[in-house]
């Protein structure tokens, strides 16, 4: 299909021109929609949530033609606030020698951009569907994005067969990895209480700071596992202590610490709640939990064999599948379809001066549109 919409760069740049710190909305999807209409797709743009969280958009766009597969790509246009110090404006994208700067350059909305421009390449006849799953909400909370998205995809009986997330996995050069899984994540919140009083009469009063020192040293001490094939060790990090006393004669009435565990799939996220519930428990604690994802895997096979296939092809490159790194949205979609995660190099990404090579955007381009083809074709 031939279109204005193949020129990545120019893509790119009219969406880095939109201000779009988290939780995003408003003219990032209307250029989003512009784009995607002159190609074919039904684009389904709806806003939900209240503050602190909300509001979000999202879009869903697809297109079918004919009977086959169905092909997924999924990411979001929200970024990280870009913080004072750059050398241009973060919002008004800028060419300086080989590279193009903007805030989301690399995180994510080169990768959109060059999946669009990808879409303006294929055949017209590729029999298949062809959906993108587009939230404003995955640099924050994500309360109101990808899984608000999965909703309106059940709704409308869209299921993808595969699924492709444009994070930016690359590490030196592009292609050098895929992400084929992540650890999952969950933080916990543990409050050990005592009885104020004066530290002349610790006989009256019950100091809660060495009972959460032994429940945080016995924590520090548990060994969740030692790896996999696929995923480094589960590891156990303490990331904040808090008791807030500000006179130097009172025994406090409480004292809370924070933690986070990012685990690999020999655990769940309840399973790991238990465990720290039970530690905590021996000291009369309480934990308070939010897990913001679990772990996934997808199995290195006809998939991922596609997705390192094209990227050979343009690069010459020879992949590596990781599953390291932090969480991504692919952490829900994962439970729709086999996902994978491929696109620029993440050197810049959430730093100032974020920016991404233009033959890097090129090249993505002409890698996604192999992978779309081949998956359908």
């Amino acid at each position: 299909m031939t279109s204005s919409n193949n020129d990545v760069v120019a893509l790119a740049q009219r969406l880095l021109a939109c201000p779009s710190v988290t939780p995003a909305t408003g003219a990032v999807f209307a250029e989003m929609e512009a784009m995607l209409v002159p190609l074919g797709f039904t684009v389904d743009r709806f806003v939900v949530g209240e503050a602190p969280d909300g509001p979000v958009e999202n879009l869903l766009a697809w297109r079918t033609t004919g009977a086959g597969p169905h092909f997924a790509f999924a990411g979001h246009l929200d970024v990280v606030p870009p913080g004072p110090g750059w050398a241009s404006d973060p919002f008004a994208p800028e060419i300086r020698g080989d590279l193009l700067y903007g805030r989301g350059a690399v995180d994510m909305k080169g990768s959109i951009a060059a999946f669009v421009a990808a879409l303006a390449d294929l055949p017209d006849d590729l029999p298949g569907t062809i959906s993108l799953i587009i939230t404003g909400d995955e640099e924050g909370p994500a309360v109101y994005g990808t899984l608000a998205l999965m909703d309106r995809m059940a709704a409308r009986e869209l299921r993808p067969d595969m699924c492709l997330v444009g994070e930016p996995t690359s590490s030196q050069r592009l292609g050098d990895v895929v992400k084929i899984g992540r650890r999952g994540s969950v933080n916990m919140w543990i409050r050990v209480s005592g009885s104020q009083g004066h530290v002349a009469y610790p006989h009256l009063a019950d100091n809660p700071i060495p009972r959460l020192v032994r429940v945080l040293t016995a924590i520090e001490a548990e060994v969740l596992d030692e790896g996999t094939d696929w995923f480094q060790p589960s590891n156990i990090e303490i990331t904040d202590l808090e008791v807030g006393n500000a006179a130097h004669n009172v025994i406090p009435g409480a004292a809370t610490a924070r933690i986070s565990i990012r685990f690999n799939d020999q655990h769940s996220g309840a399973s790991l709640i238990d465990r720290i519930k039970a530690i905590t428990a021996t000291e009369g604690g309480t934990v308070e939990a939010r897990i913001s994802g679990e772990s996934f895997l997808t199995q290195p096979g006809a998939f991922s064999d596609l997705i390192s296939g094209a990227i050979r092809d343009v690069t010459g490159l020879d992949t590596e599948l990781s599953t390291t790194g932090g969480t991504s949205d692919a952490r829900f979609l994962s439970r729709l379809c086999p996902v994978a995660e491929f696109g620029l190099n993440n050197a810049t990404m959430h730093k100032l001066d974020e920016a991404v090579a233009v033959q890097d955007l090129r090249d993505l381009q002409r890698i996604y549109a192999l992978v779309v083809e081949r998956a359908l074709g």
